[in-house]
């Protein structure tokens, strides 16, 4: 549940042009008949790369399958007979440790050990295994008592320094020069987790000391600039001017509640749990989180974040005594205390009747605002802990009623036509007390009663009836399937465990349970067989839903002047604050302000700096990670092959040139491709397509692929069929996937026409949310013809599309149907056609035979015909106006085009000015939740971008101020060697072997040698200071000649504009 968790800002240096360069990093949503979990349509090389990064939806473990389901206990923890074979237990015990329990998980073949501090009562679960992907976590109990944020300001803040690494942010220089594979902390509504990982043992244990340190011994605790940089503070750079608030977790909160999704998920929590900690917000409301005093912050922290409190977690490879060394050496320096006792989160006890709640949301003005409404039933679903059987069946029940487009309430709701989207995360496990949600946004006022009716009458109906065989089938075989797998795509697999692990834990419940899923898998499958689905499942519909009393209703009204009338409230509060001020009050308040940019800006000096571990070049390998792949050919079709352990699964790609395409249908390309996939054919409906798929494969997902080329005008423009299956379903594999290319059927207006509702939902809401992707994809659609066709396909070109598509499936659906088939004529042949392949060579050898057979099916063309796209946007910069209380702000050029040419030390000084100028200035100075920098090697496009960012022209006159940085930049030895360090990290990413195939197709695309990739590693080991002088008349041109696109409120629009005279065009879009 997105909702639940809030994240510190990942890495402010997106590194798509890395990792696709050298490795491409794949998420396993990609697989997927549910439209959307599936990919939506992407540019290979975006520059919308998260600046927080979210756990993928690890929380709705059964639908999303990511991670495999939490199988949960109810039981306390009981010790295990110790089985001590490494003389481990002697050592732990030396080491003041009682080993309580040790356990085989057999499941991910690891061994767990779960341990007891004597002297704190610390817990600690090591788990060892042969995973090199090496993980550590310590989570503490952090129940808030209101909406000032504290625990969110808390994990920003103890990651700006501590007792051994007394600089600004150790976080940063450990973005900046290690090998992590995931760094990040987060805020769940009642803990907060520290967890890192690496592949590198030393850099791992690097990264323990600093996370350990950071959370027990913090200078934030001391600094109330950091509290006031993190949180909040009053800010005026001159006493005639205006008071205003800034903070970075202010600013990204503003961000969220700018959201309407966010909203009402906040406002279902809190209506759902009145009574306990989750009735407020652990991220901070806006209008709340200035009231918190950094005294109520202090006293927060020695709270909770001691080791009495903590949960700790190993993972990985790594020598399990080596772990309880470190730990003893931090924790061997509290004492016990009563904090375990304190920080427990008490049941909310369930309402004798329904309640019902109206709020408004922020809407704009355009559109009809009486079809804007939402409109969500929650259930609180118990008010004890469930047993695992139950918890298990509910999970499954969740996945048969909504997990993909034929699941029987999602697919009822959405084809009633009474709403545009689903909203409501269905069952929701990861706090004390499960949840249920489900409604609709895009609602009329006149049918709230009716979508609230629908709902309840389609759970009594599936009560009555139960589900198909076919659907019980599909749900179990896909479950199965991503248990089996265990694809966390990018996410390291400890990490998922982790998390799934202190579900549970966390509520001093057994933290085995969650990570054994066989027997109660195979528990429920045979109660499914023995008394049949209808037995299961109905009982926990009633019990749960229908007869249970704890429902809350809410309804959600757009008010278009809501932002306004925030602003306004805020506004007369600072005027109130520096009304009561004093001339010396003002004085000293903007010499304040003046002393903490000072700081703020002020670099560590180098005896700091150098506290902060590191690795050296001589760790790091000389040679790019290598890739096995085979180029072959069946029947004059290229093959890649990559034999790859894939424990038994194989990958799939199928992909087609789309350069063939007439250039005003690719606006109708996502919409073709989610209709390939929710379409039925003559022999089936969509319903048994869906089933089918996920009864016999892992998923399949259709999408569009596009990237400039290096070198080359034309784009590399791709449509990509993508799947998996178990190595002896491969037959059906591609059985299914021609069925979908070449039987499915557009003939269902109706569901086309929910497809665009629900299309005009996702992108309404990527314009709320993620406004720097919206910007990026804006410039690059002015500045290169690959740009120029993403923006058609997934930015504001694609959303003025839909909005004309609405009113004409309803005028002239004969001729959009007919576009689509031409779309499909266009480009399934066999001519431009390329298969990637991925598992171990047994399998790849026994697979040739089902891909003849699939290629044989394949149309033929006597020629391909290449059409040409030669567009981009006009190069004028452009204000987008959305309802939001902040900004995004992005500019960008062609350096290409000045005459630069590549080398490999661009990822190294694009990766520092991330990391160092835009974090310092955008940021920490500038309040905003993150600024970064991309260098597209393939297009030439140097652009930045800030994300929920207070200002809009002082960001441009940080980006415009880069080249006299990096001019003025005086490198020492030590930082230089972290930076390179650090872009290797990226390079090195971490992958499972279905991204590591999927990368080496994509390099094979774009025209990559492992030549190529050779010289630009050496260029990144051999970067010198004289590589960042020279890149800084490079970039000199996104200064001189870049275009600018903000995606803003309508006030600071405004307010630039008369800042500096018809600088944006203004366009409204909301």
């Amino acid at each position: 549940m997105d909702r639940a968790v809030l994240l510190r800002s990942l890495s402010c240096s997106t590194t798509a042009y890395r990792k696709l360069f050298f490795r491409t990093r794949s998420s396993s949503s990609c697989f997927s008949s549910i439209p959307h979990k599936q990919k939506k349509p992407f540019r290979v090389l975006n520059k919308n790369g998260p600046l927080r990064w979210v756990p993928p939806h690890h929380f709705n473990l059964i639908r999303s399958f990511s991670v495999p389901p939490q199988a949960v206990s109810t039981s306390p923890i009981h010790p295990s007979p110790p089985v001590d074979l490494d003389g481990s237990h002697d050592i732990a015990d030396k080491l003041g440790f009682e080993k309580i329990s040790e356990q085989m998980i057999e499941e991910c073949k690891s061994k767990a050990v779960l341990y007891k501090h004597r002297k704190t009562g610390a817990e600690v679960m090591s788990v060892s295994t042969d995973d090199e992907n090496k993980v550590f976590g310590i989570v503490f109990r952090t129940p808030p008592k209101d909406s000032t944020g504290i625990p969110h300001i808390l994990e920003h803040s103890v990651l700006c320094g501590s007792r051994k690494y007394p600089l600004k942010e150790p976080f940063v220089e450990l973005l900046k020069g290690s090998l992590h594979t995931f760094l990040n902390a987060f805020t769940y509504p009642d803990r907060t987790c520290y967890p890192v990982a690496s592949t590198n043992t030393k850099d791992f244990y690097n990264l323990v000391d600093v996370y350990l340190d950071a959370v027990f011994f913090p200078k934030c605790v001391e600094d109330f600039q950091t509290f006031q940089q993190e949180g909040w503070h009053y800010e005026l750079n001159n006493p005639a001017e205006e008071i205003t608030y800034k903070g970075v977790v202010f600013n990204e909160m503003k961000g969220v509640y700018s959201q309407p999704d966010n909203i009402l998920g906040r406002i279902s929590q809190q209506a759902l749990f009145p009574d306990n900690t989750y009735g407020v917000d652990s991220g901070g409301d806006p209008q709340d989180i200035p009231k918190l005093t950094f005294d109520e912050f202090k006293d927060f922290h020695r709270k909770y974040y001691h080791p009495s409190n903590a949960r700790i977690w190993f993972y990985g490879d790594d020598d399990q005594n080596e772990r309880l060394r470190i730990l003893s050496e931090y924790l061997d320096l509290f004492d016990a205390n009563s904090a375990s006792n304190e920080s427990k989160v008490e049941p909310q006890k369930l309402f004798s009747g329904p309640v019902r709640v109206v709020e408004k949301y922020p809407a704009g003005e355009g559109g009809d605002l009486k079809k804007k409404h939402m409109v969500c039933l929650n259930w609180l679903l118990s008010d004890e802990p469930l047993d695992l059987q139950t918890e298990l069946a509910l999970g499954f029940l969740d996945h048969l009623m909504l997990g993909t487009p034929a699941s029987p309430l999602r697919r009822i709701l959405l084809e009633s036509g009474l709403g545009d989207a689903i909203v409501g995360g269905g069952i929701e496990d990861e706090l004390l007390q499960p949840q249920f949600s489900i409604g609709l946004k895009g609602v009329s006022e006149d049918d709230i009663k009716k979508v609230e009716e629908l709902i309840m009458t389609t759970l009594k109906d599936l009560a009555e009836k139960g589900f198909d065989p076919e659907a019980i089938e599909a749900s179990m075989n896909t479950i199965e399937f991503s248990l089996r797998e265990n694809n966390t795509g990018s996410f390291p697999r400890g990490l998922s465990l982790m998390l799934r692990s202190i579900g549970k834990w966390i509520y001093d419940r057994d933290p085995f349970e969650p990570l054994k899923y066989e027997k109660p898998l195979q528990s429920l499958k045979a109660q499914i067989a023995e008394e049949g689905s209808k037995a299961v499942f109905s009982p926990l519909i009633e019990k749960f839903i229908l007869n249970n009393p704890h429902r809350v209703t809410i309804e959600m009204q757009p008010d278009p002047e809501k932002a306004s009338r925030d602003e306004a409230a805020e506004r007369e509060i600072l005027e109130k604050v520096k009304a009561s001020m004093t001339e010396e009050d003002l004085a000293e308040l903007a010499r304040g302000t003046q002393e903490l940019r000072l700081k703020q800006e002020t670099p560590d000096p180098p005896e700091a700096l150098r506290t902060v571990p590191s690795l050296s070049l001589n760790d790091i390998p000389r040679e790019p990670i290598h890739v096995p792949m085979e180029v072959g050919e069946i029947d004059g079709v290229k093959v890649l092959r990559h034999d790859l352990f894939t424990n038994d699964v194989l990958y799939a790609e199928v992909v087609f040139n789309m350069r063939s395409l007439k250039k005003e249908l690719l606006p109708l390309v996502p919409l073709f491709c989610q209709s390939l996939l929710e379409m039925g054919t003559k022999d089936m409906d969509f319903v048994q397509l869906n089933q089918l798929i996920g009864r016999k494969t892992g998923g399949i997902s259709v999408y569009p692929l596009t990237s400039s080329v290096r070198g080359q005008k034309d784009p590399c423009s791709h449509i990509v069929a993508r799947g998996k299956a178990m190595a002896g379903r491969a037959e059906d594999l591609f059985n299914l996937v021609n069925c979908i290319l070449q039987d499915v059927q557009f003939t269902d207006q109706q569901r086309f026409k929910q497809f665009v509702s629900q299309s005009k939902a996702r992108m309404e809401n990527r314009l709320r949310g993620s406004g720097h992707g919206i910007a990026a994809a804006r410039m690059d659609a002015k500045l290169n013809v690959a740009g120029w066709i993403s923006e058609q396909m997934g930015g504001i070109s694609y959303l003025e599309y839909l909005e004309v598509l609405e009113k004409k499936v309803d005028q002239d659906w004969d001729e959009i149907s007919s576009s689509l088939e031409e779309i499909r004529r266009s480009l399934f042949s066999r001519e431009g056609c390329l298969i990637n392949l991925t598992a171990d060579g047994k399998n790849l050898t026994n697979t040739e035979k089902y891909v003849t057979k699939f290629l044989d099916l394949l149309p033929r063309m006597t020629s391909m015909e290449t059409t040409s796209w030669n567009a981009q946007l006009s190069p004028v910069n452009e204000a987008i106006v959305i309802p939001t209380q902040v900004n995004y702000v992005g500019k960008a050029a062609n350096i290409y085009e000045t005459g630069y040419q590549l080398n490999g030390s661009a990822y190294v000084i694009s990766k520092y000015i991330g990391n160092t100028w835009l974090w310092d200035r955008v940021r920490v100075s500038g309040g905003a939740y993150g600024g970064f920098c991309d260098f597209d090697t393939h297009s030439g496009v140097f652009s930045y971008l800030s994300y929920r960012d207070p200002n809009l022209l002082k960001t441009l006159e940080v980006y415009d101020g880069t080249a006299s940085f990096l001019r003025e930049l005086e490198l020492d030895d030590d930082t230089l060697t972290k930076a390179i360090i650090g872009t290797i990290g990226d390079v090195d990413s971490y992958q499972l072997p279905d991204a590591k195939g999927y990368s080496s197709m994509l390099r094979y695309l774009l025209g990559i040698t492992e030549e190529e990739r050779q010289k630009r590693r050496e260029e990144i080991l051999s970067t010198s200071s004289k590589d960042f002088k020279e890149f800084a008349d490079a970039i000199e041109a996104v200064k001189d000649k870049g275009v600018v696109v903000a995606v803003a409120s309508v006030d600071d629009i405004a307010a630039a504009n008369e800042g500096r005279p018809d600088f944006f065009q203004v366009k409204r879009v909301l």
